[in-house]
């Protein structure tokens, strides 16, 4: 959520900055806002009328004098200022709607574009490989060895689900442990096993509601959902309460399955692993102090980055430009992994700086060295989406003769295992 008082001290500098996103428009707040202003400025003046009149009924009275006119005349102002009350209660219900569905302002520094075609390549990690045969497609791969099973998750759940069988379940639960141990005990996160279902106010904290409801799954007759990715529980762990200065940054990581209805990507990667409702992740999450937090940001991208370079598969990071960043995001890289099946980089990760926008959503606070209670800066990570990372190494791993290699990295959490 994008503070208020910014917006009333420059609107046009933030218009400026939020119209490098699109055609977005702060007009309806700014004119609520005014009308609230107006508002609180009539009621006040209605009630320093009315406590002077309040005072002057006690001396009447003592003089004898016919309170009724004036008692009649506060009867009104106290109606008078109910009705100014209540409006002014719509009207702040309506600057907090405006307000939960504007994203937030992106960092000056990003570039200025409109869609991931003027998104910018920062660098390239590792070596395409290339095959003396025809590679193959991670969905072939998988059903010709027997580690995936497509059909049979269709027929148990439906579209966009998929089922990781024998060596592929091992491989799947190795990869989740390489990543977890990768980060707890070389990166310095703590590991989390949050809910899997949260709250309507968690969701809203990380900027999923209202806006994206429609790709969520919302549980019936609770109003809980299923949570789309481990930020959301994570971020929000410690909302309403005070941190300490000394308590940051707050380093977590969780292992979870996320859930999305994919509702606005009908037709998009409907084979395989890269976009399904169900899919394996694990999350980094900070909680930063604003003046760390891009210092920060490069940090956590390159925790992320560390799970390929280990598993040699090649990527490149790009940051993305205004018009493709996230709701909640001030600044994005993404780390996209080679997939010889598409024969172009696909996003894997998405490490983005919040700033304070989560935070003022979720309450997120900490106590400075200044003694001021200011709001954190969050941030977030997947290092990296599991599915996905299961099939840029199939697709990298494989060989003529269709059996994938396990690589050294991950042979101790496969038992030794050396193809499948």
């Amino acid at each position: 959520m994008l503070d208020i008082k910014r917006i009333r001290k420059e609107p046009e500098k933030v218009q400026e900055l939020l119209k490098r996103r699109g055609d977005i428009s702060l007009v309806s707040l700014l004119e609520a806002d005014d009308k609230r202003r107006t508002l609180i400025n009539a009621s006040e003046q209605l009630k320093a009328k009315q406590n002077a009149d309040s005072k002057q009924i006690p001396q009447m009275k003592k003089q004898g004098l016919d309170t009724s006119e004036l008692m009649a005349e506060m009867k009104e102002l106290s109606d008078k200022i109910k009705l100014y009350d209540e409006e002014l209660s719509a009207v702040d219900a309506q600057i907090s709607q405006l307000l939960l569905n504007i994203p937030n302002i992106p960092n000056e520094n990003i570039p200025i574009g409109r869609n991931e075609q003027d998104n910018v390549e920062m660098r390239k990690v590792g070596e395409i490989r290339s095959f003396d045969f025809e590679p193959k497609a991670h969905w072939d791969i998988g059903v010709d060895r027997g580690i995936l099973d497509f059909e049979r998750a269709v027929k148990i759940a439906g579209a966009r689900f998929s089922m990781f069988v024998g060596n592929g379940a091992r491989l799947e639960r190795a990869l989740i442990n390489f990543m977890l141990t990768l980060h707890t005990s070389e990166h310095g996160y703590t590991e989390i096993m949050p809910p899997l279902m949260v709250n309507r106010q968690s969701m809203t904290g990380t900027g999923q509601l209202p806006k994206f409801e429609e790709d969520a799954f919302n549980i019936r007759n609770n109003d809980y959902f299923m949570i789309p990715t481990a930020e959301v529980p994570l971020t929000n762990l410690f909302g309403g309460e005070i941190l300490s200065v000394d308590d940051l940054p707050k380093n977590m990581t969780a292992y979870t399955p996320c859930f999305r209805a994919e509702a606005g990507s009908a037709g998009r990667d409907t084979r395989g692993l890269i976009r399904n409702h169900q899919f394996d992740k694990v999350e980094l999450v900070k909680l930063v102090h604003p003046d760390h937090s891009y210092n920060e940001l490069e940090s956590l991208t390159l925790n992320a980055e560390e799970v390929l370079k280990q598993l040699k598969i090649p990527y490149r990071v790009i940051v993305l430009c205004t018009g493709d960043i996230g709701f909640s995001s001030a600044k994005t890289y993404d780390i996209e992994v080679w997939m010889p099946s598409y024969n172009r980089y696909v996003e894997i990760s998405s490490c983005s700086n919040f700033e304070d926008f989560q935070a003022r959503r979720a309450n997120l606070r900490f106590r400075d060295t200044d003694g001021q209670v200011k709001f954190v800066h969050t941030l977030n990570g997947s290092a990296l989406a599991v599915g996905r990372t299961f099939a840029a190494l199939l697709e990298n791993y494989q060989n003529a003769d269709g059996s994938v290699t396990i690589p050294d990295v991950l042979k101790h959490f496969m038992g030794n295992l050396e193809r499948i």
